[in-house]
């Protein structure tokens, strides 16, 4: 007579052959995603209008949250930009690394960054096949060594720097004097001058990465430091507000100010979201919306299998 197979038996088989299954679908999927990862800079919790900010209205934002998965209670790694940013591209606590530990890095630590040959997000997808671009603020080291290009990123254009005008494109890099702060715009290891709204700049550059050829799946970390000080909308250029650099987050600013940056940002998004769906990559594409130091957290487009 046959054996009786026992409950936990029976489960355990199922169990193993589920995993076989899978495991045949995974090796079997002929693509892996592309990742789009979107952060923004210093954005609260309420700063958008799904989330019940009244004075204005961030439709490609609230949309991306209704049509995706809400994750609604996360927490940062730590209330300022640099651990936190640590956090995100090491996968540690920030704590773990000496510039995790500053809160945040400043100009008078020019010798202290990201350390050389870590390993990183962009390092790991990189190491299996994914093009890597940053596109926005780095904050995690001034120097060669402690940039993005030596972290797994194939490109990065943006800021090194914790702020930056966003006409000026200048910040408080090492060798900046009070007052006077130094040019801030890099191209890969490169210092670039360009004409623009600073947000717009980084939204033009992300939709210049996502419109071209693919050969392989890409991972693009589109950095904003907007809505971060200094307080300038797009308009600001027009009445003189491009002359300071990044000053104390209480100084100036005002809530239609705010607005016009986090109008900005979401129109830049949506830009963005519209190269995916003209280069019909919107189906393979992760995209993940989340704040340094704030607390939303999106994504939407899981139409694969891991």
């Amino acid at each position: 007579m046959p054996r009786k197979v026992t409950r936990r038996e029976f489960i355990g088989s199922a169990g193993a052959t589920t995993a076989i299954a899978g495991a045949s679908r995974v090796s079997a999927a002929p693509n892996r995603p592309n990742v789009l990862f979107i952060l923004a800079d210093d954005l609260g919790y309420g700063d958008l209008s799904c989330y019940g900010r009244p004075d204005y209205k961030t439709p490609v934002l609230d949309g991306l949250a209704a049509q995706g998965i809400r994750f609604t209670d996360n927490y940062a790694a730590a209330p300022v930009c640099t651990p936190t940013r640590c956090a995100y591209i090491t996968g540690r606590y920030p704590q773990r690394l000496p510039v995790g530990l500053e809160e945040p890095l400043k100009p008078t630590s020019p010798d202290l960054g990201l350390p050389p040959d870590h390993p990183t997000i962009a390092s790991l997808l990189k190491g299996n096949g994914y093009a890597t671009s940053l596109v926005g603020k780095w904050h995690l080291g001034w120097k060669p060594e402690f940039g993005p290009n030596r972290h797994g990123f194939d490109e990065f254009f943006g800021i090194l720097s914790g702020a930056g005008d966003y006409f000026t494109h200048r910040g408080d890099a090492p060798g900046s004097k009070p007052g006077a702060p130094a040019p801030d715009l890099w191209e890969n290891l490169t210092p670039i001058e360009r004409t623009g709204y600073l947000t717009d700049l980084l939204s033009d550059k992300a939709v210049e990465i996502v419109g071209r050829q693919h050969t392989k799946p890409f991972f693009l970390s589109l950095q904003y430091n907007a809505p971060h000080s200094p307080w300038e909308g797009p308009e600001d250029a027009a009445i003189g507000h491009t002359e300071h650099g990044p000053g104390p987050m209480t100084e100036g600013g005002s809530p239609k100010i705010y607005a016009a940056m986090m109008k900005s940002m979401d129109a830049g998004i949506g830009r963005v979201l519209k190269a995916l769906e003209r280069a019909k990559l919107d189906r393979d594409t992760l995209v993940i919306f989340t704040s340094d130091n704030g607390g939303e957290r999106y994504s939407y487009n899981w139409p694969f299998s891991f």
